[in-house]
């Protein structure tokens, strides 16, 4: 069992882990506020290199003296390097050592991202972590293609850590860069690429290329072999994982940072995570349900409104019954991983772990 608490500690935060990171893409996370976000001693999110690139753009960026200043966040963020949405983009990007061109999503426009351009972009963004450029496979791919793309990952990688390190920050806080380990689900070369990365001895280390599509039990598998490698004294960043149940197995197999979209993205569709499992708020049988959503998890949404009435929310097309949720949603993660490290600290993770498993798959709601 590798479960373990720690802190991370930026010019605007001091961040206990293990961590959920809210995803606030192009600067905001969708339907919260900042002050809500903050009500919930979120300290830290995270921002899409991507998106604010193409939208607002850099230049609007450097004016408005930084991400923090411009959307009035005081704690930390971290932004991914945005190869994630240009490699999902198939047959609108072309990939060469140089780096990627690709096809703005917005207006056709033809760009390029580089290690050294994506450091610039980040350095301009001025977030607190900055991510690399990797290349991130789809599943499953190929041995030989995964080969060469470790290679070519470690190779950017190199010149992301020479740009960062030879360039100048933007703004008066400090910045700080991780790597990030790839290699599908192949163990041998997971542990080459770790192995090469933890030479450039970067301020903390992720896992990407996983929660692409493998099974459950494959991604536990990688991750705990993964951090085995990884260099025990700097944060370990598992990337775009996951749900709540994903969460508990990789805490145990030594993550200490989570991010994805889920919570936001399920509560726009009516769906509450909740200590009892998801609800659909959309299901009938929640039509005259006064019961609040959790009763231990305490939360704006929890503590205020009724089930029946989210419901009636989301039948009615209300807007605000997506920031409820959403609120409710992101409250219950954060929840969650205050709850985590209790016990890791209090050393009852794998009771506590069984015990939450068990009621949240429970469907008692």
């Amino acid at each position: 069992m590798k479960a373990r608490t720690g802190r991370i500690i930026t010019d605007h935060s001091e961040i206990e882990t293990p961590v959920f990171m809210p995803v606030g893409t192009s600067g905001a996370v969708k339907a919260v506020e900042n002050r809500e976000l903050e009500e919930m001693d979120c300290r830290i999110i995270l921002g899409n290199s991507y998106h604010l690139y193409l939208r607002p753009g850099t230049e609007i960026l450097k004016k408005a003296g930084g991400i923090h200043s411009f959307m009035n966040w005081k704690k930390s963020l971290l932004t991914d390097s945005g190869g994630f949405q240009v490699f999902s983009m198939t047959s609108l990007k072309k990939v060469s050592d140089e780096g990627v061109v690709f096809t703005s999503h917005l207006d056709g426009s033809k760009h390029i991202f580089t290690p050294e351009k994506v450091i610039d972009i980040e350095r301009s963004i001025g977030s607190d972590i900055l991510m690399p450029l990797d290349e991130c496979l789809p599943y499953p791919s190929d041995r030989k293609i995964v080969e060469k793309s470790i290679r070519r990952t470690a190779e950017w990688e190199r010149r992301c850590k020479t740009a960062f390190d030879g360039s100048g920050q933007y703004y008066k806080h400090r910045q700080y860069m991780f790597s990030i380990n790839q290699g599908s689900t192949f163990k041998d070369l997971r542990k080459q690429s770790i192995e090469t990365l933890n030479e450039l001895e970067t301020d903390g280390n992720a896992i990407g290329g996983l929660a692409v599509g493998e099974k459950s039990g494959e991604r536990y598998e990688i991750v705990d072999f993964c951090t085995d490698y990884m260099t025990a004294d700097k944060p370990r960043y598992l990337m775009g994982v996951g749900t709540p149940l994903d969460i508990l197995e990789c805490v145990e197999r030594g993550v200490d940072m989570f991010d994805c979209v889920m919570p936001t993205r399920n509560a726009r569709h009516g769906r509450l995570f909740t200590t009892y499992g998801e609800l659909n708020m959309k299901n009938a049988k929640y039509a005259d349900d006064f019961r609040f959503a959790d009763d231990e998890c305490r939360t704006y949404t929890s503590e205020n409104f009724s089930l029946s009435y989210i419901r009636h929310l989301f039948m009615s097309k209300e807007i605000i019954a997506m920031q409820l949720a959403s609120i409710h949603n992101l409250g219950f993660y954060l929840y969650l991983m205050k709850k985590i490290r209790e016990a890791i600290i209090e050393n009852r993770f794998l009771k506590f772990k069984k015990e939450f498993t068990e009621k949240y798959s429970s469907k008692l709601r």
